[in-house]
């Protein structure tokens, strides 16, 4: 279970990686429209896995690797964003959420 303090920082990191990934997808990741939709973060507060969902994208394992290859760029921007309220900007693991594509799976199945 997380703490307080957990929620609040997994918090901060998911609006400003949104931010991010709004105002820099068209140079850093080839005009992907990428949604950050969970943060998770460690107890010690040094790693984050930061979940995300993309729209209209084929192969969304590559553009996963995109992100992932792009990811240290994506830390130290963040850095530069959150770096007065945290200690240390935690490493970030990205995974891909198919959360929507279940929900799509179910509604087709409920509708045959």
């Amino acid at each position: 279970m997380a703490t307080i303090r957990q929620e609040r920082v997994a918090e901060l990191l998911k609006r400003e990686l949104s931010i991010l990934f709004q105002r820099e997808s068209s140079t850093w990741f080839g005009g992907l429209f990428i949604t950050v939709t969970q943060v998770r973060i460690g107890p010690d507060l040094g790693l984050a896995k930061v979940y995300l969902s993309f729209m209209a994208v084929k192969d969304k394992e590559a553009a996963l690797k995109t992100v992932e290859a792009e990811g240290w760029r994506v830390r130290k921007a963040l850095g530069g964003k959150v770096g007065k309220q945290l200690r240390r900007v935690p490493e970030l693991n990205f995974y891909l959420d198919d959360s929507l594509d279940f929900v799509d799976e179910v509604q087709r199945a409920l509708n045959t």
